[in-house]
């Protein structure tokens, strides 16, 4: 060995060879926003992996409730290049999501890596610092694609609830068995409480248990069909779906809520489910109401959602107050984007079928930042 090659190199030599190693991009999440983005990625031909902290591809999926369904008809599901394989006026269970994800990644052959949870990001020196549990990683571009459902959210009046009384959160739940019989409380009245509720109805309720489901905000509500045709083909056919976040209906929608889709509160009545107002503060033994009235649940289901929880992002200027601070996906820090927010660029941000937009307009920009590659060819 000679003595050049002995030499300790210096820090500019060091991170002549890091940069000479890094991937043109790490995607991190490996749900349908980051597998869309590795496919555009693909397309340009740039050098990236994909890493995700769970066992599967899909795993997000396969661990929501057993009857979950998608409000969307397979026509509205599928991917960039690979159309979801069901009938189109059909709405896919969960694991049918979670299948069609693992065949579109070993359709394109995409690289991801699992079991890969990212601990830690930097950037410094235009590199990012990728620290995982398998060993840190560094790459030139960074896509945070971990979705906008991370953190189950409980509000604080769950810790007043005395100790005999069941709380779970709707990430927790999977069907009416994980329930024990007595009266129940659903707490969230958004897609997710209304359809745990109005199950628990046909279980519980059947049995002689008192089923109540607490609102708080009245969310838009639409129906899942319209004049006969699905709520997605006239959200896609008047151009709803693709208004974007500047636009005077997109900030009227977004003032509004989330949209409650289906499971009208009257349906819920007629099923038998007890409907209350905001569930405010306990009682000895129960719970109260914003109307005053009392309610004494065996089991409480928190359909309160989630926050997102970004503290693993060690970069200055991007998260502000758990917010990314974004311009359709590009952060203020060059090479760091993000796909798969809800309302990134438009009301299909964050939804199966329609995230691929995105996905695609952020790679194309990643490419043109990446010398020696292939050129994008969309706008």
């Amino acid at each position: 060995m000679t003595t050049t090659q002995n030499r300790q190199k210096s820090p500019d030599a060091r991170h002549a060879q890091d940069a000479r190693d890094a991937l043109d991009v790490i995607v991190i999440g490996a749900g349908q926003a980051g597998l869309a983005t590795a496919h555009h990625l693909a397309r340009h031909g740039l050098r990236f992996l994909v890493v995700d902290a769970a066992p599967t591809i899909g795993h997000a999926w396969r661990s929501r409730w057993d009857s979950l369904r998608l409000f969307t008809p397979a026509r509205y599901d599928g991917l960039p290049g690979l159309a979801f394989p069901a009938p189109a006026g059909t709405y896919p269970t969960k694991d049918e999501v979670a299948d069609y994800l693992e065949a579109y990644a070993t359709t394109f052959d995409l690289p991801v890596l699992l079991e890969c949870a990212v601990t830690r990001l930097e950037h410094s020196d235009g590199l990012f610092a990728v620290h995982t549990t398998r060993g840190p990683l560094l790459a030139h571009r960074v896509v945070v694609a971990t979705g906008p459902f991370q953190i189950p959210v409980r509000p604080a009046v769950s810790a007043d609830l005395p100790g005999s009384v069941t709380q779970l959160h709707s990430a927790s739940y999977r069907s009416p068995a994980d329930v024990a019989p007595g009266p129940v409380l659903v707490v969230g009245a958004g897609n997710s409480g209304r359809q745990i509720a109005l199950e628990l109805a046909g279980s519980h309720g059947a049995a002689g248990h008192e089923v109540t489901l607490a609102v708080g905000t009245e969310s838009l509500q639409l129906p899942q069909r319209v004049l006969g045709r699905d709520l997605f083909w006239w959200l896609t056919r008047l151009g709803v779906i693709t208004k974007t976040t500047d636009s005077l209906l997109a900030r009227r929608m977004r003032a509004r809520g989330d949209l409650v889709i289906g499971s009208p509160l009257r349906d819920l009545r007629r099923a038998g489910v007890h409907i209350r107002p905001r569930l405010t503060g306990t009682v000895p033994g129960g719970v109260r109401f914003a109307d005053g009235s009392v309610g004494r649940p065996a089991t409480v289901v928190w359909a309160t959602g989630f926050r997102r929880d970004y503290s693993w992002i060690d970069i200055p200027g991007v998260i502000d107050d758990g917010v990314v601070r974004h311009t359709r996906g590009l952060s203020d820090v060059p090479g760091l984007a993000f796909v798969g927010l809800p309302w990134q660029h438009t009301r299909g941000s964050a939804l199966l079928g329609f995230v691929g937009d995105d996905a695609g307009w952020v790679a194309d920009r990643l490419a043109l930042q990446t010398p020696g590659r292939v050129r994008p060819t969309s706008g």
